[in-house]
């Protein structure tokens, strides 16, 4: 078997995660397989939007097809190209378009879960904003003169201060205003070492403030971040990040399926009326550097009475291109239809997971070729397997047979090939969301 070099870490969060059903965050690349031309369509783009463009991509297929796959590949593509990424799911308390904070809910998740290079769980604001104080500080000293150890002094606390607010004059919509200022106020705690005032500006910039008042009496502002404007903040972030000097704003969005099942079709209709919004600024220039992932099922696409294409206006812009075939395909476009690898590719995939248990656990699995192409057939020979099966299933019952003969070498493993049974997966459209 082909040898490959893996680290503990990754060994221990692959099979964790695949085991557990979960696409790993880590070591992804050692079990990617048939998504070369998707991968390519990712780094086109990824090179695109770093060089000024803005993208939308709809990421469309079954239930286990690979969409979480590919926005994780994407994320760890984003963060070696220096993008700051994040990454959220939608639920039934999380959208983008309510009255009732639900939109609001989801930006703030889309806070707490930056990421960057050097910070990838998440909570990255903090690292950001104090990478952009050091510039800011040492572009006021050296167009003034002052020496940096003397910068920092209260005395040139108003200089920073007027740096700061010139440094955000290209921001815009409601809140550009108040964005500096809370920089300021985070600048102005952060120096004088008021944890209090610098937790209060996070706190405003992932939209936790409910009321003005509490904002205005913690930070001097008139504005907060709502269901209203909370989109027009994540332009202006995109903006500053990329002043900060990192490559753009990736944000992924996973489990679209939830927006399909809001049972309201005014709400929904806005959802949809939110996402053309987002659609139009990124194909038409109204932003750059920004690239928006969004991941759902077909019925989620092309549902003529609940799906996108219920919105005749995001229908039109994203019917896919009428000479695209199951082979023939088209990864230029918005929406990316997510085929099921096939057998062989699977069959691939088990042999790399094979390989990455032997070398986690230092041993040699008594599974040949032959007793993995024996496990496929008996799995995609089974009653359901062409409605039910997924990959996901596939990985976690080979793991588990790996993991069962691992601790115990006595048993025959043609039993346990030939026990295998198939699970049906949880339906995702039977649900209504109020």
């Amino acid at each position: 078997m082909t040898t490959q070099t893996y680290t503990p870490r990754e060994t221990t969060l692959l099979l964790e995660a695949l085991r557990g059903g979960v696409v790993p965050s880590v070591g992804i690349q050692h079990i990617m397989v048939g998504r070369s031309r998707e991968s390519q369509a990712v780094f086109d783009t990824i090179n695109n939007v770093k060089s000024g463009s803005s993208a939308v991509k709809f990421w469309i297929g079954d239930f286990g097809s690979g969409k979480s796959f590919m926005l994780t590949l994407l994320q760890a593509i984003a963060l070696k190209q220096d993008f700051v990424v994040s990454s959220v799911d939608f639920t039934p308390e999380r959208r983008l378009y309510d009255s009732n904070r639900k939109a609001v809910s989801t930006y703030s998740m889309i806070i707490n879960n930056l990421s960057i290079k050097t910070k990838q769980e998440g909570n990255a604001l903090s690292t950001i904003i104090e990478r952009w104080m050091t510039q800011i500080i040492q572009k006021v000293s050296m167009s003034n003169a002052i020496p940096l150890d003397k910068i920092r002094d209260e005395s040139n606390a108003d200089l920073i201060k007027q740096e700061i607010m010139e440094s955000i004059n290209n921001l815009q919509g409601v809140g550009a205003f108040e964005f500096g200022l809370v920089l300021a106020k985070y600048y102005e705690g952060y120096m004088s070492g008021n944890v209090e005032l610098t937790r209060s500006a996070l706190r405003w910039f992932r939209g936790e403030y409910t009321t003005r008042t509490d904002a205005k009496t913690d930070l001097g502002v008139r504005e907060i971040i709502d269901d209203a404007n909370y989109y027009d903040m994540l332009k202006n972030l995109c903006i500053f990040f990329v002043q900060v000097g990192y490559s753009g704003f990736v944000i992924n969005f996973d489990e679209a399926i939830n927006l399909y099942k809001l049972s309201q079709t005014p709400i929904r209709d806005k959802n949809y009326e939110k996402i053309l919004s987002i659609y139009n600024d990124c194909m038409q220039g109204h932003i750059s550097n920004l690239f928006i992932n969004i991941a759902g099922t077909k019925e989620f696409l092309t549902d003529p009475r609940r799906g996108l294409y219920s919105y005749s206006a995001l229908k039109t812009r994203l019917e896919s291109n009428s000479y695209e075939t199951t082979d023939i395909r088209d990864f230029s476009g918005s929406v990316i239809i997510l085929n099921p690898l096939s057998h062989e590719d699977i069959y691939i995939l088990l042999t790399k997971l094979q390989n990455i248990f032997e070398t986690h656990y230092q041993t040699n699995s008594p599974i040949t070729d032959l007793d993995i192409r024996t496990f496929m057939e008996e799995l995609f020979n089974k009653p359901g397997a062409g409605s039910y099966l997924t990959p996901r299933q596939v990985i976690r019952d080979f793991i588990n047979l790996l993991s069962i003969l691992k601790e115990n070498p006595e048993v025959d493993k043609s039993t346990f090939i030939k026990d295998l049974q198939i699970e049906k997966p949880p339906t995702e459209t039977d649900v209504e969301i109020l």
